[in-house]
């Protein structure tokens, strides 16, 4: 038990899936996962253990942004030996190519700011995913007729940005995507030598100004949670 994971020694699995939002992350299991128990409730923040294919999965909310995110993935990795660690969420367009339901698997995360600048100062560090986990997710994908993208992401330490020039030069880099968590959970990877990779579903477009309904999500995350899934176990 920890400050923010009420789960016992024993009840968090060695493979966890970071959803954002806890309601995501009880929908995941209940979709995915049998014989599921519920192992944290603080905060309101779920998680549930359960078995995938025969192997035991966590699936446990990470809450908004990378502050949040380094509180999981802090204790999950040094309080309860977390080994793999993969985040799956939403992501926000930002290539014309990028089309709303579309998968990404993030390659690399930049970012401005994130907890681990203190650690790091006036070192620019290029976090990035496990290969591993990369490779399996993209034959996961394309075996089921899917076609990811690859490549760079940003991770923004706001949600309401007044940064149309960073945008601006973002796109015109390459980079494919914009969330709040994945620079640092693979800053952590990183850090403690665990796996760690962010698989996203598309869900609105900053240039096109796109975005799916609820229900269109729902159907679409699902691809996203058992890509990260097969991943996993590859």
């Amino acid at each position: 038990m920890t400050i923010h994971i009420g789960a016992e020694p024993g009840q968090i699995a060695e493979t966890v899936l970071m959803p954002g939002d806890p309601l995501r992350a009880q929908w995941a299991a209940e979709t995915f996962l049998s014989d599921v128990v519920c192992v944290n409730r603080v905060r309101g923040m779920l998680g549930f253990t359960g078995i995938w294919n025969g192997h035991r999965v966590t699936i446990q909310g990470s809450g908004m942004g990378m502050p949040s995110m380094s509180i999981y993935a802090n204790e999950l990795i040094r309080d309860y030996n977390v080994q793999t660690l993969i985040r799956i969420g939403s992501a926000g367009g930002m290539q014309p190519q990028v089309k709303l339901r579309d998968i990404i698997l993030a390659q690399t995360a930049s970012t401005l700011s994130s907890p681990s600048m203190g650690v790091f100062r006036e070192l620019n560090f290029a976090p990035c995913a496990d290969f591993g986990l990369l490779r399996h997710a993209w034959s996961a994908a394309r075996n089921m007729d899917l076609t990811p993208h690859v490549g760079g992401i940003y991770s923004s330490d706001v949600f309401y940005d007044e940064r149309p020039d960073l945008n601006e030069q973002l796109t015109r880099h390459g980079i494919l995507a914009v969330e709040m968590e994945a620079a640092e959970l693979y800053n952590l990877a990183a850090r403690y030598g665990r796996r760690a990779l962010a698989v996203m579903t598309v869900s609105d477009h900053l240039i096109t100004g796109e975005a799916l309904p609820s229900q269109e999500r729902e159907r679409s995350f699902a691809d996203m949670v058992e890509i990260a899934l097969t991943a996993a176990f590859a």
